[in-house]
């Protein structure tokens, strides 16, 4: 984030893309106003020491917090999005009870966020307790106001989205290359490769109009300028075999 007004003035616009910024007080949402955000995210927890490791508040803070960048984002006509990290799980608390996902979401949904994606931070997720998660969620959330934001730290992602898709969730998060991380989850890998998504996704018949090519030619570029590996399975397999 504290450097996402050069990240902003270096991006090439394009008409009906949403540039959004992470935003976790009013201070961070005026920076990334300026610097030209058209939407904004808000960062909660369902773990109270995480959200204290990586906001430095409590979840009622981070709450009280939240509110007033929602507050002012609704007079500017500027759409909120919610997360809420540590849904499948805490690197400091453990298991997660679903009913205290479900309680936080309510409460970003509730103040305006248009939709909240329930996050695998540490990536401990399995398609039961996915379910579970969303089983409670879905009693205080709309189910089309419900995104999953998976991390592949045990190799769950794909079969946890797809999970969350067969009970009606449409939205997923996902990185080029699988990069992404916390600093704050010790361990925790990248979010899911937004190639390997694509690839099960047209596997499905799902139509996404993503070119899967493309994505995976994105993920080389930028593991090449980071000068990592890719944690893509599709893009590791199509430089040696041609999809």
């Amino acid at each position: 984030m504290a450097d996402h007004t050069e990240v902003m003035r270096g991006i090439e616009r394009h008409p009906g893309v949403q540039y959004p910024v992470l935003t976790p007080n009013l201070r961070g949402f005026r920076s990334a106003i300026e610097a030209g955000a058209t939407e904004v995210s808000v960062f909660g927890a369902a773990s109270e020491s995480f959200s204290k490791r990586n906001i430095n508040c409590s979840i009622e803070e981070s709450i009280e917090r939240f509110e007033e960048v929602a507050k002012l984002a609704r007079s500017m006509n500027i759409p909120v999005r919610g997360y809420v990290s540590c849904a499948l799980g805490c690197p400091y608390e453990g298991n997660i009870k679903p009913v205290k996902v479900a309680e936080v979401s309510k409460r970003l949904y509730s103040m305006g966020c248009y939709e909240i994606s329930l996050a695998d931070t540490i990536g401990v997720g399995t398609p039961g307790s996915m379910k579970r998660m969303l089983e409670a969620v879905m009693k205080e959330i709309p189910l089309t106001a419900l995104a999953v934001h998976c991390h592949d730290t045990y190799g769950q992602a794909l079969a946890n989205i797809l999970t969350a898709m067969q009970m009606g969730v449409s939205v997923v998060d996902s990185a080029v290359a699988g990069l992404g991380g916390c600093p704050f989850a010790k361990g925790a890998t990248g979010n899911v490769a937004t190639e390997d998504v694509i690839y099960m996704l047209n596997g499905l018949g799902i139509n996404t109009g993503v070119n899967l090519y493309k994505v995976i030619e994105a993920g080389n570029f930028i593991c090449t300028a980071l000068n990592r590996k890719t944690n893509s399975k599709v893009a590791q397999v199509s430089s040696v075999f041609e999809l």
